[in-house]
C-alpha cells in the first residue's frame, strides 16, 4: 500500500526542522538481526558482501589478463583484453549505478550485479594505471590503506562530533553528485572522440591530481550523507531489504575514493 512504498523510498522520508526523520509508527534503534526490519547489522553484512564481490571481481580482471608489460605479443594482446574489460566495467557499471538510484523499489540483484561490474572495472584499471603510469603496484596497496583510513576516519568523525546531516546538506550532496557524474561523462566522451588529449580532467598531469583530491574530498562528505542515511532508516524502522539501497550507497563511495586515491598516488608517484 501507500505507507509501503513510502518506507521503501528514500525521497518520500519526512523530515522534522532538526533533520530527524519522522515516519508513522514507532521509532526503532534495534542492531540485531530477525526482526525483519533495517538494522545495522543487516547493512554491515550486505555492504559486506557487495564489496567482497568488487574485490573478487577485481582479483580475477587482474590475475585473468596476465602479463601487459613486457612488450611481447601476449602481453599486447592482454593489454587489449584489459581495456576492453576496463570499458565494459565502467559503462556497464555506470548504467547500473543509475538503474539502482533511481529505482523506488530497491533490487538486491542488480546491486550485486554492480558490485561485480564495478570489480571488473576497477581490478582493469588498477592494473593499467599500475604498469602504465606508477611502473608499482605498490600505489594499489598505498589505495587500498588510504581509503580504509579515510573511511574509518570519517565514521570516527562522524559519532564523535555528532555530525547532524541537514537536509540542504543532502541536496548539496545530490547536486555535487549530478555535476561531478556529467563532467566526467562529457570528458570521457571528448577523450574517446580526441577532442581532448591527455585525458583531459581524468588525465594523469597537475589538472587531473587537483581533479581528483576534489572527488576524493567529495566522496568523504558522501560517506558521511551515506551513514546518515543507514542511521535514519535503522530509526525509521525501514523493511530489512533496504540494507541494500544503503550496502549500494557505501559501495558506491567507497569504490569512487579508492579509485580518486589510486589516481592521486599514481600521479604523485611520477618522476
Amino acid at each position: 500500500g501507500t505507507s509501503t512504498a513510502r518506507a521503501t523510498d528514500p525521497s518520500q522520508w519526512k523530515l522534522d526542522l532538526d533533520g530527524s526523520t519522522s515516519q508513522p509508527g514507532p521509532t526503532h534503534t534495534s542492531t540485531g538481526r530477525g526482526t525483519g526490519l533495517m538494522t545495522l547489522e543487516t547493512v554491515i553484512e550486505k555492504t559486506a558482501i557487495s564489496l567482497a564481490l568488487v574485490v573478487v571481481a577485481a582479483a580475477a580482471t587482474w590475475f585473468v589478463t596476465g602479463d601487459v608489460a613486457s612488450g611481447s605479443a601476449e602481453a599486447s594482446s592482454n593489454l587489449g583484453l584489459l581495456s576492453a574489460l576496463m570499458m565494459v566495467g565502467m559503462l556497464g557499471g555506470l548504467a547500473l549505478s543509475l538503474v539502482n538510484s533511481f529505482k523506488k523499489v530497491v533490487s538486491p540483484p542488480l546491486v550485486l550485479a554492480y558490485a561485480v561490474l564495478e570489480g571488473v572495472f576497477l581490478g582493469a584499471a588498477s592494473k593499467l594505471i599500475s604498469y602504465a603510469i606508477a611502473g608499482t603496484s605498490i600505489v594499489v596497496v598505498q589505495a587500498v590503506v588510504a581509503t580504509f583510513v579515510a573511511a574509518g576516519a570519517t565514521l570516527a568523525a562522524y559519532k564523535f562530533f555528532d555530525i547532524q546531516v541537514t537536509d540542504r546538506m543532502r541536496k548539496i550532496g545530490a547536486i555535487m553528485a549530478v555535476s561531478i557524474l556529467g563532467v566526467l561523462v562529457v570528458n570521457l566522451v571528448l577523450s574517446l572522440t580526441g577532442v581532448v588529449e591527455g585525458g583531459g580532467l581524468a588525465g594523469f598531469d597537475t589538472l587531473g591530481l587537483i581533479v581528483s583530491v576534489a572527488i576524493a574530498a567529495f566522496a568523504v562528505y558522501a560517506l558521511v550523507l551515506d551513514f546518515d542515511m543507514v542511521e535514519r532508516g535503522v530509526e525509521a524502522g525501514l523493511p530489512e531489504s533496504e540494507s541494500w539501497r544503503a550496502a549500494f550507497g557505501l559501495t558506491v563511495t567507497l569504490t569512487l575514493l579508492y579509485f580518486q586515491l589510486l589516481r592521486i598516488f599514481a600521479i604523485l608517484s611520477q618522476d
